[in-house]
Protein backbone atom coordinates (compact mmCIF):
# COMPACT_ATOMS: atom_id res chain seq x y z
CA UNK A 1 0.00 0.00 0.00
CA UNK A 2 2.60 2.32 0.94
CA UNK A 3 4.74 1.93 -2.78
CA UNK A 4 1.30 2.26 -4.23
CA UNK A 5 0.40 5.63 -2.71
CA UNK A 6 3.92 6.92 -4.29
CA UNK A 7 2.76 5.90 -7.80
CA UNK A 8 1.35 7.77 -10.38
CA UNK A 9 -2.21 7.82 -10.91
CA UNK A 10 -4.74 9.24 -13.52
CA UNK A 11 -3.74 12.29 -13.57
CA UNK A 12 -0.15 14.00 -15.13
CA UNK A 13 2.15 15.76 -13.00
CA UNK A 14 5.42 15.73 -15.48
CA UNK A 15 4.64 19.38 -16.36
CA UNK A 16 5.07 20.66 -12.78
CA UNK A 17 8.19 21.42 -11.01
CA UNK A 18 8.64 22.30 -6.99
CA UNK A 19 11.98 23.79 -5.04
CA UNK A 20 12.46 22.55 -1.67
CA UNK A 21 14.77 25.98 -0.30
CA UNK A 22 16.32 23.54 2.64
CA UNK A 23 17.37 26.25 5.49
CA UNK A 24 19.92 23.97 7.31
CA UNK A 25 22.76 25.96 9.08
CA UNK A 26 24.83 23.71 7.49
CA UNK A 27 27.17 24.62 3.86
CA UNK A 28 26.79 21.80 1.80
CA UNK A 29 28.72 19.08 1.76
CA UNK A 30 27.95 18.73 5.11
CA UNK A 31 25.01 16.48 5.94
CA UNK A 32 21.63 17.83 6.86
CA UNK A 33 19.31 15.59 8.35
CA UNK A 34 16.58 17.88 6.81
CA UNK A 35 17.49 17.39 3.62
CA UNK A 36 17.09 13.46 4.55
CA UNK A 37 13.50 14.11 5.51
CA UNK A 38 13.16 15.85 2.50
CA UNK A 39 14.41 12.80 0.33
CA UNK A 40 11.44 11.14 1.14
CA UNK A 41 9.16 13.66 -0.49
CA UNK A 42 11.48 14.32 -3.52
CA UNK A 43 11.84 10.95 -4.51
CA UNK A 44 7.57 11.00 -4.38
CA UNK A 45 7.36 13.73 -6.66
CA UNK A 46 10.04 12.66 -8.92
CA UNK A 47 8.16 8.77 -9.60
CA UNK A 48 5.44 11.04 -10.45
CA UNK A 49 7.71 12.87 -13.24
CA UNK A 50 7.30 16.69 -11.30
CA UNK A 51 11.28 18.25 -11.87
CA UNK A 52 12.54 18.75 -8.15
CA UNK A 53 15.62 20.92 -7.09
CA UNK A 54 16.99 20.92 -3.67
CA UNK A 55 18.74 24.72 -2.69
CA UNK A 56 20.56 25.43 0.60
CA UNK A 57 20.02 29.52 0.88
CA UNK A 58 23.21 29.32 3.41
CA UNK A 59 25.08 28.32 0.67
CA UNK A 60 24.91 31.43 -1.38
CA UNK A 61 25.45 35.20 -0.21
CA UNK A 62 21.39 36.34 0.81
CA UNK A 63 21.76 39.90 2.29
CA UNK A 64 19.12 40.90 4.58
CA UNK A 65 16.77 43.39 3.99
CA UNK A 66 13.00 44.43 2.89
CA UNK A 67 13.95 44.82 -0.48
CA UNK A 68 14.19 43.12 -3.73
CA UNK A 69 17.92 43.51 -4.62
CA UNK A 70 19.84 44.96 -1.24
CA UNK A 71 22.93 45.72 -3.59
CA UNK A 72 20.37 48.79 -4.78
CA UNK A 73 20.53 49.19 -0.54
CA UNK A 74 24.27 50.02 -0.25
CA UNK A 75 25.15 45.83 -0.16
CA UNK A 76 28.08 44.69 -2.25
CA UNK A 77 26.54 41.42 -3.49
CA UNK A 78 22.80 39.90 -2.94
CA UNK A 79 22.60 36.10 -4.48
CA UNK A 80 18.55 36.43 -3.92
CA UNK A 81 17.67 37.90 -7.21
CA UNK A 82 19.09 35.04 -9.28
CA UNK A 83 17.43 32.61 -6.06
CA UNK A 84 13.90 34.31 -6.32
CA UNK A 85 13.68 33.26 -10.38
CA UNK A 86 13.96 29.76 -9.22
CA UNK A 87 11.32 29.75 -6.93
CA UNK A 88 9.01 32.15 -8.79
CA UNK A 89 9.14 29.79 -11.81
CA UNK A 90 8.63 27.15 -9.65
CA UNK A 91 4.83 26.24 -9.35
CA UNK A 92 5.75 24.26 -5.81
CA UNK A 93 7.81 26.15 -2.75
CA UNK A 94 8.77 23.92 -0.03
CA UNK A 95 9.91 25.93 2.95
CA UNK A 96 12.33 23.37 5.28
CA UNK A 97 13.83 24.18 8.54
CA UNK A 98 15.66 22.52 11.12
CA UNK A 99 14.00 23.68 14.97
CA UNK A 100 16.28 26.05 17.48
CA UNK A 101 15.19 26.66 20.17
CA UNK A 102 11.65 25.85 19.56
CA UNK A 103 11.93 28.25 16.52
CA UNK A 104 12.24 28.00 12.44
CA UNK A 105 16.16 28.77 12.07
CA UNK A 106 17.73 31.93 11.07
CA UNK A 107 18.16 31.43 7.36
CA UNK A 108 14.54 30.69 7.67
CA UNK A 109 13.48 33.94 8.95
CA UNK A 110 15.71 35.66 6.27
CA UNK A 111 14.09 33.48 3.22
CA UNK A 112 11.00 35.04 5.16
CA UNK A 113 11.32 37.92 5.06
CA UNK A 114 12.92 38.35 1.68
CA UNK A 115 10.19 36.76 0.12
CA UNK A 116 7.68 38.88 1.80
CA UNK A 117 9.51 41.79 0.11
CA UNK A 118 8.20 40.99 -3.45
CA UNK A 119 4.77 40.71 -1.63
CA UNK A 120 3.70 43.84 -3.74
CA UNK A 121 4.69 42.77 -7.22
CA UNK A 122 2.08 41.53 -9.36
CA UNK A 123 1.21 38.68 -12.08
CA UNK A 124 0.20 39.03 -15.33
CA UNK A 125 -3.24 39.00 -14.07
CA UNK A 126 -2.90 41.86 -11.69
CA UNK A 127 -3.17 39.65 -9.01
CA UNK A 128 -0.19 39.59 -5.73
CA UNK A 129 3.08 37.61 -6.92
CA UNK A 130 2.38 34.55 -5.66
CA UNK A 131 -1.10 33.70 -6.56
CA UNK A 132 -1.12 30.53 -8.57
CA UNK A 133 1.11 29.31 -6.84
CA UNK A 134 1.20 25.60 -4.18
CA UNK A 135 3.24 26.37 -0.28
CA UNK A 136 4.43 23.86 1.95
CA UNK A 137 6.60 22.68 4.59
CA UNK A 138 9.28 20.36 6.18
CA UNK A 139 10.41 20.49 9.65
CA UNK A 140 13.22 18.57 11.49
CA UNK A 141 14.94 18.85 15.01
CA UNK A 142 15.39 17.12 18.17
CA UNK A 143 12.80 18.76 20.45
CA UNK A 144 9.49 20.07 20.42
CA UNK A 145 8.18 22.40 17.69
CA UNK A 146 6.65 21.03 14.34
CA UNK A 147 3.93 22.40 14.74
CA UNK A 148 4.57 25.96 15.89
CA UNK A 149 7.11 26.10 12.84
CA UNK A 150 4.79 24.80 10.45
CA UNK A 151 1.73 27.29 11.92
CA UNK A 152 5.00 30.59 11.27
CA UNK A 153 6.16 29.08 7.79
CA UNK A 154 2.43 28.53 6.18
CA UNK A 155 0.88 31.44 7.70
CA UNK A 156 3.67 33.51 5.95
CA UNK A 157 3.43 31.91 2.74
CA UNK A 158 -0.10 32.05 2.05
CA UNK A 159 -0.13 35.83 3.69
CA UNK A 160 1.74 36.54 0.37
CA UNK A 161 -0.24 34.69 -1.72
CA UNK A 162 0.77 30.79 -1.34
CA UNK A 163 -2.17 28.55 -1.73
CA UNK A 164 -1.63 26.11 1.42
CA UNK A 165 -3.28 22.35 0.53
CA UNK A 166 -3.93 20.30 3.56
CA UNK A 167 -2.29 18.53 5.57
CA UNK A 168 0.95 20.84 4.05
CA UNK A 169 2.95 19.97 6.65
CA UNK A 170 5.62 17.22 7.89
CA UNK A 171 8.22 16.42 9.94
CA UNK A 172 9.94 14.26 12.55
CA UNK A 173 11.35 14.98 15.90
CA UNK A 174 13.60 12.94 18.31
CA UNK A 175 13.51 12.93 22.06
CA UNK A 176 13.50 16.30 24.05
CA UNK A 177 17.29 17.39 24.33
CA UNK A 178 20.57 16.00 22.68
CA UNK A 179 20.25 12.89 20.69
CA UNK A 180 20.23 11.46 17.57
CA UNK A 181 18.86 13.51 14.64
CA UNK A 182 16.83 12.13 11.48
CA UNK A 183 18.39 9.55 9.69
CA UNK A 184 21.54 9.05 12.08
CA UNK A 185 22.77 5.28 12.50
CA UNK A 186 20.64 3.57 15.52
CA UNK A 187 22.05 1.33 17.62
CA UNK A 188 22.62 -1.76 15.79
CA UNK A 189 20.47 -2.02 12.42
CA UNK A 190 18.79 0.86 11.07
CA UNK A 191 18.18 4.74 10.67
CA UNK A 192 16.83 7.27 13.40
CA UNK A 193 13.44 7.85 12.08
CA UNK A 194 13.10 6.60 8.73
CA UNK A 195 10.66 3.83 9.45
CA UNK A 196 8.27 6.33 11.96
CA UNK A 197 4.62 5.81 10.47
CA UNK A 198 3.72 9.21 11.20
CA UNK A 199 5.89 11.47 9.94
CA UNK A 200 6.14 8.84 6.47
CA UNK A 201 2.33 9.19 6.60
CA UNK A 202 2.42 12.81 6.72
CA UNK A 203 5.26 13.17 4.15
CA UNK A 204 3.00 11.33 1.75
CA UNK A 205 -0.28 13.64 2.44
CA UNK A 206 2.00 16.56 2.50
CA UNK A 207 3.46 15.45 -1.38
CA UNK A 208 0.82 14.44 -3.04
CA UNK A 209 -1.60 16.84 -1.80
CA UNK A 210 1.13 19.89 -3.09
CA UNK A 211 0.73 17.64 -6.70
CA UNK A 212 -2.63 18.00 -6.81
CA UNK A 213 -3.12 21.33 -6.01
CA UNK A 214 -0.50 22.23 -8.12
CA UNK A 215 -2.10 20.41 -10.85
CA UNK A 216 -5.70 22.01 -9.75
CA UNK A 217 -4.47 25.83 -10.13
CA UNK A 218 -2.22 24.55 -13.45
CA UNK A 219 -5.27 23.55 -15.36
CA UNK A 220 -7.54 26.72 -13.94
CA UNK A 221 -4.76 29.24 -14.81
CA UNK A 222 -4.54 30.34 -11.29
CA UNK A 223 -6.96 31.40 -8.79
CA UNK A 224 -9.74 33.40 -10.54
CA UNK A 225 -8.68 37.25 -10.84
CA UNK A 226 -11.82 38.88 -9.40
CA UNK A 227 -11.97 40.66 -6.52
CA UNK A 228 -8.41 40.02 -5.60
CA UNK A 229 -6.99 42.98 -7.51
CA UNK A 230 -5.07 45.69 -5.66
CA UNK A 231 -5.24 48.16 -8.75
CA UNK A 232 -8.46 47.94 -8.70
CA UNK A 233 -8.81 48.96 -4.69
CA UNK A 234 -6.79 51.77 -5.49
CA UNK A 235 -9.77 53.68 -4.75
CA UNK A 236 -9.45 53.18 -0.91
CA UNK A 237 -10.74 51.27 1.07
CA UNK A 238 -14.05 53.41 1.89
CA UNK A 239 -17.19 52.00 3.12
CA UNK A 240 -18.79 53.42 0.25
CA UNK A 241 -16.66 50.28 -1.76
CA UNK A 242 -16.35 53.22 -4.76
CA UNK A 243 -15.53 50.05 -7.01
CA UNK A 244 -18.98 48.14 -7.89
CA UNK A 245 -17.31 44.56 -8.46
CA UNK A 246 -16.65 44.57 -4.66
CA UNK A 247 -20.07 44.65 -3.56
CA UNK A 248 -21.04 41.66 -5.83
Amino acid sequence: MEKENCSPKEARYDDLSVVFLNCTLKKSPETSHTERLIDVSKKIFEKNGVKTEVIRPVDHHIAFGMDTDMTEKGWDRDDWPKLFKKVIDADILILCTPIWLGQVSAVCKLIIERLYAHSGETNDKGQYRFYGKTGGTIITGNEDGIKHCAMEILYSLQHVGYTIPPQADSGWIGEAGPGPSYGDKKEGDGKVGVDNDFTNRNTTFMTWNMMHFARMLKDSKGIPAHGNRPEEWKAGCSLDFPNPEYRQ
